[in-house]
């Protein structure tokens, strides 16, 4: 699925094509200097303590005395990836609120404003965009008839923060790095050494991810090997069984198939050898058709459903970025399907050393990633 980091540097879409997820980089600079209020909206507004200012009334920011939050999404909202695990989280937390959910997927860039518009004409609380290939509709948080609503957007190079909406974003290379460590403490009890990274197209976000991984296995076994396989395509089941198959042949003993809808092919495949299996973005620790030892879980609709529960407190900042930090936040967060007590604990530790900043994940890759 992933789009790592849609929300940091968007993994736009692992299950849509990775591609965007390497743009997250950073808005929050901005953040702190967004006024109290927008006065385009003529909603009063108060303080966050992150910085930015929370609307009057959040959740129900238009007071009709009921919540509707809007989603709009530019790819299928049914795809079983990416764009469905956004609505989804958004369905589930709505319905234990008994709040109400439109939704909008296959949504054209180029009709994303008057499609915005659409929404804010049918009084929603909160307008959220799936990815931010949407970013067109941005411009109509200043108009008039979004005058009283929230907005949440997936943070990329290509979206600037204004005072009337909330970014979202999150460091990559954090929940790379700890996937690595996860897959080290694995193979070191099974005494492997031998790791491989199958992805789709040879692009920044994917060789970094890549680097990450390999550098949080060596936190573990400072000689492992890792090979890393660049597919040419995330969705393609033929390429990536192809490039799984060559990495067995190899010797590889843990896989970490970084695809799109190709996961499940390669995954199934590296279960016949009975690799160690890492999941792109969501936990399927349940799965049993293919199976997983690791989840990786930095999904869109977990970083919305984490803000939709601020929203709901009243603790939603519009004018401010939201960075997600592992070993702080509910998510990021990576996860042993099956870990000993002793695996668990050592994870725990070292995603809290990461969240406490006793460990620098740039200084991490850069010593161990190359």
């Amino acid at each position: 699925m992933v789009r790592h980091h849609t929300v940091g540097r968007v993994r736009t879409s692992l299950v849509a094509g990775l591609a965007a997820v390497a743009t997250l980089a950073g808005c929050a600079s901005n953040s702190a200097t967004a006024p109290k209020a927008s006065a385009t909206t003529g909603t009063s507004a108060s303080a966050g303590a992150g910085g930015g200012t929370i609307l009057s009334g959040e959740p129900d920011v238009n007071g009709d005395g009921k919540v509707v939050i809007g989603v709009l999404s530019p790819g299928d909202i049914n795809d079983k990836g990416y764009y469905e695990s956004f609505v989804d989280e958004a369905d589930a937390f709505a319905k234990s609120k008994g709040w109400t959910v439109i939704k909008r997927g296959s949504v054209p860039a180029t009709s994303a404003l008057s499609a915005a518009r659409a929404l804010c004409q049918q009084k929603v609380d909160m307008i959220a965009l799936g990815a931010s290939e949407l970013s067109d509709a941005i411009p109509a948080s200043t108009e008039q008839v979004c005058a009283k609503t929230a907005w949440y957007v997936p943070s990329s190079a290509n979206v600037a923060q204004t005072p009337q909406i909330m970014l979202s974003s999150d460091n990559p290379n954090q929940s790379m790095l700890a996937a690595g460590y996860a897959t080290g403490l694995l193979m070191q009890a099974k005494g492997q050494t031998k790791a491989g990274f199958v992805t789709g197209q040879q692009a920044d976000f994917t060789i970094a991810a890549a680097k990450a991984w390999k550098a949080g296995i060596r936190e573990v076994l400072p000689k492992a090997q890792v090979v890393t396989t660049y597919a040419g395509d995330l969705n393609d089941s033929a390429k990536a069984k192809e490039a799984v198959q060559a990495q067995m042949s190899q010797g590889v003993k843990a896989m970490y198939p970084y695809l799109g809808g190709s996961t499940d092919a390669a995954t199934a495949l590296a279960n016949t050898g009975k690799l160690i299996t890492l999941t792109p973005g969501t936990d399927r620790c349940s799965s049993t058709s293919p199976t997983f030892d690791v989840s990786v879980l930095f999904s869109p609709g977990d970083y919305f459903a984490a803000a939709l529960k601020q929203f709901a407190a009243g603790k939603l900042a519009m004018g401010a970025e939201k960075v997600w930090q592992l070993g702080v936040d509910p998510y990021p967060t990576v996860k042993l399907c099956k870990g000993t007590a002793t695996e668990d604990k050592k994870l725990a530790a070292f995603m809290s050393s990461i969240g406490t900043k006793k460990i620098d994940p740039a200084a991490e890759v850069k010593r161990l990633g190359n």
